[in-house]
């Protein structure tokens, strides 16, 4: 007997997007990756065209393993075995009609068939980049609600995803530092705590990009004599063979190294920290300053500061490790919060949005937990920070 599509999750950030089609028993059906997901950039319905491609692949892997009016038969959930593996790279193969079935004739499917594939009770489970907003995040529902990939669309921010990809229950916090930093919380009652985590206009610092910004300043303050000497001021420059931050700050300038590039330089702060150089120990504590005071408050708003809770970490920078950056960390939010459970979140985004909407659809902890094994099976998994 086939096993009906339950719930079409999407995690889509800046640089990529990962679909996965989950059967109503937990069971992974198929997966995609696409390209990134930039509404700011190109727009929403472009942005929600990188969305439908992706969802075009994994319905054709779907409907290849022999997924019809629904259901997909035992060789359909092919992508159970390998979640986030060679599954989406099948899909691609036969990506062009995946892609009408997805789109359908005026980029609403059903009209060539998609909704026939899928079935007629599918919820959307969609953790997008640049939801930002509550606003945003109904803006971007409504787009997804207009292409009728399913009877309902749920969209959060995808620090949600990270979130909840860590946790067996719908509680605690996550902090996420990768080009930016953001922070959010949950609770099983439908409770969240968040910030508008947009830039310094919403009080944000940190982040990788911001991180790389301060150090460029610092350095270029140490070299220039107007602050205190750092070894970064040779560290950063000597990244990219120079021999200066005057001969760095000109590349930059002139485009001759591109500005896009100085996310390389966070883990040459990081490692400029850990020979012990001062001004770049004083970025990474206030880094981790920053982060337990964002989970600290969300933990308050949700009422879980006293509490034993999960605050996980993810993102580039802290999934990192940095013994000076994570430790610190711990050590601070012991202070504040000493019943919170720290550790980094490893477990792709995609499976928190997939959790996320079978907690949407009602599904038992049976079906959430064969949905998590899946993907434990799969290098990764969430650890100790």
């Amino acid at each position: 007997m086939g096993v009906n599509v339950s719930v079409v999750a999407i995690d889509a950030g800046n640089s990529k997007t990962d679909v996965a089609l989950i059967g109503e028993d937990g069971t992974v059906l198929a997966t995609a990756r696409g390209g990134g997901f930039q509404p700011p950039v190109v727009g929403v319905e472009a942005a929600v065209d990188v969305l439908a491609e992706a969802l075009g692949r994994a319905v054709a892997e779907l409907s290849a393993a022999g997924g019809s009016g629904g259901s997909a038969g035992a060789s359909g959930a092919s992508g159970a075995s390998d979640p986030l593996g060679a599954s989406g790279a099948r899909g691609a193969a036969s990506g062009t009609a995946g892609v009408a079935r997805a789109r359908g004739v005026s980029g609403v499917p059903g009209a060539s068939g998609g909704l026939g594939v899928l079935g007629p009770s599918v919820h959307v489970s969609a953790c997008l980049a640049n939801a930002d907003l509550p606003v945003e995040e109904a803006e971007l529902a409504a787009a997804l609600e207009a292409r009728g990939w399913g009877s309902s669309v749920e969209v959060r921010n995808d620090t949600f995803a990270i979130l909840r990809a860590g946790v067996d229950d719908p509680r605690g916090v996550a902090v996420v530092c990768g080009a930016g930093i953001n922070c959010v919380g949950m609770t099983p009652d439908g409770r969240t705590a968040r910030f508008p985590a947009i830039g310094r206009i919403s009080g944000d610092w940190g982040g990788g990009s911001g991180l790389a910004e301060e150090a460029l300043w610092f350095a270029a303050r140490a070299e220039d004599g107007r602050g205190e000497p750092s070894e970064l001021a040779r560290a950063l420059p000597g990244h990219f063979g120079l021999d200066s931050m005057y001969a760095l700050i000109e590349a930059l300038h002139r485009g001759a190294i591109p500005m896009v590039r100085r996310h390389e330089l966070t883990p040459v702060l990081f490692a400029t920290a850990a020979a012990g150089d001062a001004v770049a120990s004083a970025l990474v504590e206030r880094l981790a300053e920053e982060v337990v005071a964002m989970a600290s408050v969300a933990l308050n708003r949700l009422g879980l500061l006293e509490e034993e809770a999960p605050v996980l970490l993810g993102g580039s920078v802290l999934a990192a490790r940095h013994p000076q950056l994570n430790d610190r960390i711990a050590a601070l939010l012991a202070a504040r919060a000493p019943k919170a459970e720290v550790r980094v979140v490893t477990e792709p985004p995609v499976l928190g949005a997939a959790l996320l909407g079978l907690d949407r659809t009602g599904a038992d902890q049976e079906v959430r937990r064969r949905l998590r094994a899946q993907y434990l099976r799969a290098p990764g998994a969430s650890a100790p920070a």
